[in-house]
């Protein structure tokens, strides 16, 4: 079908990276409209480390709360996606807002329990990770699944943000081949 999806797309600790902004660009691309809030207020970061400092010092019930603002006037049918940090807004919209259309959570994936609400039954997910990152708690994921009957893919190798480009981590390969499963999944 030639439906454009509304996706709300959210970026990793790192906040809005070149390579970010270039995921979303490539998502437009095939035709979809993409909103990309900003919950770092502009700050951006190359070490992983600085920009997981500071979504410990916002705390995740204050970066969950601006992506609640930052969605409150744009469309209710969305998928909402995220990066690893902002999978986890993305999860939290897209259990508890109502209407959601479903979710691409890369490098990311919580325990549905964390949440107001339970997961939506029959909402579609999308997991995306890489075998051996050691920021993924693998029964955190499983209880998504478990939860949400969603889909898993399991990429090789240990990186992280493998699909942001400018990011050190970036492996084109397994970037492409999330974009397909993307693509896919919006269709």
């Amino acid at each position: 079908g030639g439906d454009v999806t509304d996706v709300i797309l959210f970026h990793s600790a790192l906040g809005q990276t070149e390579g970010f902004l270039a995921f979303a660009d490539e998502l437009r691309a095939a035709g979809h409209k993409v909103h990309t809030p900003d919950l770092y207020d502009g700050a951006v970061f190359s070490d992983l480390d600085e920009g997981v400092a500071l979504a410990e010092e916002l705390g995740m019930g204050v970066i969950v709360r601006k992506a609640d603002a930052a969605v409150a006037k744009l469309p209710k049918k969305v998928v909402y996606a995220g990066f690893s940090l902002g999978s986890v807004a993305a999860q939290s919209l897209a259990q508890t807002r109502k209407g959601a259309r479903g979710a691409l959570l890369y490098h990311g994936g919580t325990d549905p329990k964390w949440f107001s609400k339970p997961w939506p039954t029959g909402l579609p997910v999308q997991i995306h990770f890489a075998e051996e990152d050691p920021w993924i708690e693998r029964e955190e994921v499983d209880a998504l699944v478990e939860a949400s009957g969603g889909e898993v893919f399991i990429y090789p190798g240990a990186a992280h943000l493998f699909a942001d480009p400018s990011c050190s981590d970036f492996d084109p390969q397994q970037a492409e081949l999330l974009m397909e499963r993307t693509r896919a999944f919006l269709r």
